[in-house]
């Protein structure tokens, strides 16, 4: 007897409480791009994904995630950054930059905004001036980076180890090694 059988479509955890995290994309030249986040964020149970530029889902490809993800669609990346920070969420991006943090170590404020980059150009000057901070994948191989939806996926995946119940408290929000206030 087998130890393990295949289980399709397993049904979903439930969460204690919803995700506090937000993803928003610069406008990306692909629109595969855009609804392999959104479909990824469904399955992590993101409800929130905020798009820039001229976006829209391919819904096969984003499947029930286009259901469940409520997907926001503005012209511009800097004002949603400011409108984000003023609600409270900390603005990471996930990029490769100077000073940019492991993602293999970055703790995760329970309310962030996660910011993704255009595949090509990253994100732009004005936006990256916006961030609190920004996590990298580290690559130890080649090409020196992944696309947009892996590497949203990853960041994504990496948030939801640190807050699996769905949210945080005051001592799962706090940062290793910081003191009080």
């Amino acid at each position: 007897m087998n130890r393990f059988q295949h289980i399709r479509h397993k049904p979903p955890v439930i969460l204690v409480s919803r995700r506090e995290l937000v993803v928003v994309c610069a406008p990306m030249r692909s629109h595969v791009n855009l609804s392999h986040i959104v479909r990824s964020c469904g399955c992590f149970a993101i409800q929130r994904v905020i798009a820039t530029g001229t976006a829209r889902l391919d819904e096969k490809i984003a499947r029930d995630g286009a259901d469940s993800v409520e997907l926001e669609v503005h012209r511009s990346l800097p004002p949603v950054l400011t409108r984000l920070r003023a609600e409270g969420y900390e603005l990471v991006g996930l990029e490769q930059t100077t000073n940019s943090e492991s993602l293999f170590s970055f703790p995760f404020a329970a309310r962030t905004a996660l910011v993704i980059g255009n595949e090509r150009t990253g994100l732009e000057p004005d936006a990256l001036a916006l961030l609190d901070r920004v996590a990298e994948i580290p690559m130890a191989g080649m090409p020196h980076s992944l696309n947009a939806a892996t590497s949203a996926s990853i960041a994504v995946y990496e948030y939801c180890r640190q807050f699996p119940a769905g949210g945080g408290t005051a001592e799962s929000t706090a940062r290793p090694g910081a003191g009080p206030g």
